[in-house]
C-alpha cells in the first residue's frame, strides 16, 4: 500500500484513508495509480473509503486516473467519503461521480465523514 493509504479503525470499522492532501497533481495520480492494488483484494461491498483533498492539487491527467480508479473499485466500496475538497475546482467531485456510478459525498468535517462512512 502506498504510504499515502491506511487503515485507520473508527467506531469498530476500519475505514482506508486515502490522503491526498497537499500533494501536487502528478502525487495525486501516483496515489490514485495504486488505490485499486489495495481495494481490488478486499471483499465486495466491504470497503470504507476516506479521501482527503485538503489543499490538494489536481490537473486532467490526475482527474482521468482517478475517474479509472474509481470505477476499478466500484464493487468492493460499501461507502466513499471526501473532505477538504474545497481547493480542488467544482467539475472534478462531478466528472468523478459520473464516471464512475458511485456515490461519493463531500464533507466538510473529517468526525462528519467518518459519522456517515460507519453509519449503517
Amino acid at each position: 500500500m502506498h504510504e499515502r493509504m491506511k487503515l485507520i479503525t473508527e467506531q469498530g470499522k476500519q475505514i482506508l484513508l486515502i490522503d491526498f492532501s497537499h500533494c501536487t497533481a502528478g502525487t495525486v495520480e501516483e496515489i490514485a495509480r495504486k488505490i485499486p492494488d489495495y481495494v481490488t483484494t478486499q471483499p465486495l461491498r466491504s470497503v470504507l473509503m476516506l479521501v482527503d483533498f485538503t489543499a490538494a492539487t489536481v490537473d486532467e491527467e490526475a482527474t482521468r486516473v482517478m475517474k479509472e480508479s474509481a470505477v476499478f473499485n466500484k464493487p468492493h466500496v460499501k461507502k466513499s467519503a471526501w473532505i477538504g475538497a474545497v481547493s480542488l475546482p467544482k467539475t472534478v467531485h462531478a466528472e468523478v461521480i459520473k464516471f464512475s456510478g458511485r456515490e461519493m459525498p463531500m464533507f466538510s468535517s473529517k468526525d462528519a465523514a467518518i459519522s456517515w462512512l460507519v453509519s449503517d
